[in-house]
């Protein structure tokens, strides 16, 4: 298959269970900095570490009854340690868990992304350097302006998803943050100390001064980069869908064997792919709006933020996930047609390259507007088939006096635009690697308590 998604890893993040692990990671750490500092006894965590089970099917049983997550989730563990497990939750707000556990998720999702930006980059630096010198039209307002290559289109495509990759880490790392301080964040029932602790062993950075929650500014600044991320996507998306129209068919998407395009039309072959990404980037921009909707909370916290996380966590991260992944194949399994692209360079007879005519009258001391205006007339009457670019120039006196047909014939060569091509690619191409080693900073983590799941 051309468009294998098999990454089920990132929905695992995002299951009752995997959250339920973390936060009994989290509780058992709270516990066991708490005995470091004499206020529970040793002997407890041990048997917390013990006997300490997840059971997803009657946390959800208990939160029927008691409408609260959280507590369910302690009740629930509680019953499966015995007397010892009184000491959990001790000192703690919903909070200090829902957060430092939404960190872990929003972390490990973010890495699991960076390794698809990973493999994206990859795949456009192939195909970059495949068509390097493939020439082409390049296109203004969806019309031809001057000759470029396909490769270099794919260069900058390339480079935008390096300075992407930098986003997202930056995103990762500050999103990566919890909190341990008690009810309104002040500290007032449980020690700093046993912040610092836990979120040193799970590889998180502390709030600074946390109102009970972790400020949603964080989260805020997350999906928008997914958002930018998509969009990205969205726009190498696009361009596929315009050059794969009839009337371009410069490259195409993959087409399986066995593959339909209609159920009416035999015939057709169509850009799905790039438009289920197209449309995933709008869902993508939504979230963002949603977060940033849920930056401004009622005084030191309410529960308006933590609806709108339930949904655009899981949906935001498994979406991007998926582009990435169908991007990535799409790019690697590209139809290219570069004798489509010389054919269509030709089609406007010429005229494409009317501003090197037009610097070179300047440049034989013609004034620039008198010299746009010959050059305009002529390119009209090429384009209405009334001569050939070149004739059409010689036909005009005043271009005729100042430029040979020789000259003229060699300033409508289209290779003379590849003269900076390779400093294009040093510019788009040449630090990407430089770049993803520094932004590649390891990140201290801690080796995850294995639980049993009933």
């Amino acid at each position: 298959m051309i468009d294998r998604y098999t990454r089920p890893a990132m929905g695992e993040i995002w299951t009752d269970a995997a959250r339920y692990a973390r936060w009994l990671e989290i509780e058992v750490l709270a516990c066991e900095a708490m005995a470091k500092r004499g206020a529970i006894p040793a002997k407890a965590v041990a048997v917390i570490r013990r006997r300490a089970r997840i059971d997803p099917g009657r946390i959800a049983e208990l939160e029927a009854e008691v409408k609260h997550d959280v507590i369910a989730f302690v009740t629930q563990v509680a019953e499966t340690v015995g007397p010892e497990g009184r000491f959990l939750h001790l000192g703690l707000t919903s909070s200090d868990v829902l957060d430092t556990g939404f960190a872990l998720q929003l972390k490990d999702a973010g890495e699991l992304l960076l390794r698809g930006q990973d493999a994206l980059i990859a795949a456009l630096r192939r195909l970059a350097l495949a068509h390097k010198r493939t020439m082409m039209i390049g296109r203004t307002h969806g019309m031809h302006a001057e000759p470029i290559t396909f490769g270099v289109k794919v260069a900058s495509w390339h480079a935008e998803g390096v300075r992407n990759r930098a986003r997202l880490a930056a995103a990762v790392d500050e999103v990566a943050v919890g909190t341990l301080s008690g009810a309104v964040g002040v500290f007032g029932n449980v020690a700093p100390a046993v912040e610092a602790y836990v979120l040193q062993r799970l590889g998180l950075a502390a709030e600074p001064v946390a109102t009970q929650v972790v400020a949603r500014d964080r989260h805020a600044a997350f999906f928008s980069t997914l958002a930018v991320l998509g969009a990205s996507l969205e726009r190498i998306a696009v361009e596929i869908r315009h050059l794969q129209r009839t009337e371009v068919g410069e490259a195409e998407e993959p087409f399986a064997a066995g593959q339909k395009g209609s159920s009416a039309m035999p015939h057709k072959r169509n850009p799905i792919l790039s438009e289920n990404v197209t449309g995933l980037a709008r869902l993508l921009r939504a979230y963002a709006g949603a977060a940033l909707e849920n930056v401004a909370l009622w005084h030191e916290r309410d529960i308006s933020h933590s609806s709108v996380e339930r949904v655009i966590a899981p949906d935001a991260t498994i979406a991007l996930d998926f582009m990435l992944a169908r991007m990535t194949g799409v790019l690697a399994s590209l139809v290219v047609r570069p004798q489509r692209m010389r054919a269509n360079l030709g089609l406007s007879a010429g005229v494409v390259l009317s501003e090197n005519v037009l610097l070179a009258l300047v440049r034989k001391g013609a004034v620039r507007q008198d010299a746009y205006r010959w050059v305009q007339r002529a390119a009209r009457a090429a384009l209405a088939g009334e001569a050939s670019f070149v004739d059409a120039l010689a036909a005009e006196p005043e271009i005729r006096k100042r430029l040979a047909v020789g000259e003229l014939g060699a300033l409508l060569d289209p290779g003379r635009h590849l003269e900076h091509v390779d400093l294009l690619f040093r510019r788009g191409l040449g630090t990407s690697e430089a770049s993803r080693r520094r932004q590649s900073r390891p990140r201290p983590r801690v080796r995850a308590l294995r639980r049993r799941v009933r």
